[in-house]
């Protein structure tokens, strides 16, 4: 779920971003883990979900309160740290309850050391996502350490922590404390989509109505409340109806077990108002919407400890139960990956006969950047990629006939793109570099509509069963940002997902404009909003400085966009015939 940003409207956002909680996608990457199964690696492990919470976090801010965030790592055997993930920002909240929970592999045979640092994000990072924030820019509040063993072997499962500064002590100053829930993940594909609505509710500010939101909490083993949903905040509204909400089955468990629905209405400061609560399974969620008609809400009251009955309801306008296939459901039943490569030849990676290009072919065999990028990019990309045949482009370079190009054929074949592997690439990739000079402007919108178009005719053939990535690899200065935006525009219809790889040290920032993780979604000239986001940016420079692996990079956002397209036009795998040849997978000895 992280989409969640650190200003006043993704305050107000549905915890976890609005798009993956329409698709019901956890943080867990089932396509990593194939991956990594596939060849060889057979780990005994189990996952779990790690909820937070803090109590009396320092107040680093002058006129509000801190906008908090939770950073979790893995302390590795080399004493390195390996982020695991990152809550959302609450804002203006020293006690907070985040609604983002961390994903953890729990290996039985291993001492796992977690790190939990807590950090204040500062406003001038607002519309900043929270996975791209840097946490050197950010006030640090406190840290804790504890194995994850340790929290798994509570009876409760639960495990409060004092926070310490980062010489590993409080010092004289309490700086509060974190507690870590820990819950085994159960596989479930059940699904319940539901439009809740309220009406009467009573008004908390004077001068306005009230700006309510539902928060909804699912009770654990212990009897406390964890939270593991939230609609957006709807302004100046009494009778408010919300976006859908998705609650996976391993969120609720059982449908008979009691959730607590809170509506509060919504303030800056931080401190929202409770407008009224009451606890309902979703079997009577259920019920509510069959027989039309609403709950009441209580709050509680001073007089005998008794629950004063609200006129306000809340209404379940829609109720349908879902069955979500994974990604790697449909992966293992014959729905394929088709990779097509785009090579950048524009003049801004430099003189190839000159050592400091991008493109310099070296005497003693070492890889420019662009070769290795095809290299650790091609080890993901082929095994996902059944028959290993690649349409590779290259763009932006002028061909031999003395005419610039913004899509010619790698191979230099007049009669098809396509090449064998991984050196395939390799061997056009040389290839072009003796026959093409380097020219320009950089056209991304010509490979993109080229691979769109082979998109497009997919859904006529093999069942729907093919979707399409196009790699692009390039040194990062784009010319024609509002060509290509209009041409992923238009390609977010189709099976098609965009990987950009961004090589050397350029200013990738118009690049993370395309990537649209910061929640806001790609318009194109005429105004026309891209149905989904089909790009993801991937730096090399990341990657080999050692901070994410290629594996992780490439994948990371791929499954969600593939699952997206899938369930939004109700493609759903099916299983194979007896007769159907699987795909061989060799084991890593």
């Amino acid at each position: 779920m992280g989409g969640c940003f650190s200003d006043m409207e993704g305050g107000k956002q549905a915890a976890g971003g609005m798009r993956e909680a329409a698709t019901g996608i956890e943080k867990q990457n089932d396509a990593v883990d194939f991956f990594y199964k596939t060849q060889g690696f057979h780990q005994l492990f189990t996952r779990v979900q790690l909820s937070l919470s803090a109590s009396n976090l320092l107040d680093r801010d002058i006129a509000s309160k801190s906008d908090p965030m939770v950073v979790v790592f893995e302390k590795k055997r080399d004493g390195q740290l390996e982020e695991l993930g990152r809550t959302e920002v609450i804002l203006n909240c020293l006690n907070p309850e985040w609604i983002q929970e961390i994903t953890v592999a729990f290996h039985f045979e291993i001492v796992q050391l977690l790190e939990f640092q807590v950090y204040d994000i500062d406003t001038k990072y607002r519309s900043v996502p929270t996975k791209t924030l840097k946490l050197q820019d950010q006030e640090f509040l406190g840290m804790a350490t504890c194995t994850l063993s340790e929290i798994v072997t509570k009876p409760s499962r639960r495990l409060t922590l004092r926070l310490q500064n980062k010489s590993r002590n409080g010092g004289l100053r309490n700086l509060g404390a974190i507690t870590v829930h820990a819950e085994e993940t159960v596989a479930s594909r059940s699904v319940v989509e539901m439009v809740l609505r309220c009406s009467r509710l009573d008004n908390k500010d004077i001068f306005s109505k009230s700006d309510p939101f539902l928060r909804i909490s699912r009770m654990v083993e212990s009897g406390g409340y964890v939270p593991i949903c939230k609609t957006e905040v709807i302004n100046d509204n009494l009778n408010p109806k919300w976006d859908p909400v998705f609650l996976s089955a391993h969120k609720f468990g059982s449908k008979d077990n009691p959730l607590l629905i809170e509506c509060f209405d919504f303030n800056s400061s931080g401190d929202h108002v409770l407008i009224g609560k009451m606890q309902k399974s979703v079997t009577e969620l259920e019920m509510l919407y069959r027989e039309k008609t609403g709950a009441n809400f209580v709050i509680p009251s001073t007089r005998q400890r008794q629950e004063k009955v609200l006129k306000g309801q809340l209404f379940v306008d829609q109720y349908c139960e879902k069955e979500q296939f994974s990604f790697i459901d449909y992966v293992s039943n014959g729905f394929e990956l088709n990779f097509m490569v785009a090579v950048d030849f524009t003049a801004s990676n430099g003189n190839p006969q000159h050592s400091d290009s991008l493109h310099y072919i070296d005497a003693y065999g070492r890889l420019n950047p662009y070769q290795k990028a095809i290299m650790e990019v091609g080890e993901v990309i082929q095994f996902y990629d059944s028959d290993r045949r690649f349409p590779a482009w290259g763009f932006g370079g002028k061909i031999p006939d003395g005419t610039v190009s913004h899509c010619f054929n790698l191979n230099g074949s007049p009669g098809g793109s396509e090449v064998a592997g991984v050196e395939g690439i390799m061997d056009a990739y040389g290839s072009a570099l003796r026959s093409v000079t380097l020219s320009g402007p950089t056209l991304f919108g010509p490979v993109i509509n080229m691979a769109a178009q082979m998109a497009a005719q997919s859904p006529s053939s093999l069942n729907n069963t093919k979707y399409y990535v196009l790699l692009i690899i390039t040194d990062g200065v784009v010319t024609d940002l509002q060509e290509t935006m209009n041409a992923l525009v238009k390609a977010s219809d189709l099976p098609l997902s965009v990987l950009i790889v961004g090589v050397g040290n350029a200013d990738f920032t118009s690049m993370e404009v395309l990537d649209a993780d910061n929640g806001r979604q790609l318009h194109s000239s005429t105004g026309r909003v891209a149905t989904r986001d089909i790009v993801q940016f991937v730096s090399m420079r990341e990657i080999q400085s050692g901070q994410i692996s290629v594996v992780q990079a490439l994948l990371e956002e791929l499954p969600e966009q593939f699952l997206f397209f899938m369930r939004n036009r109700d493609i759903k795998p099916q299983p194979l015939p007896p007769h159907f040849p699987q795909a061989s997978t060799s084991t890593v000895q």
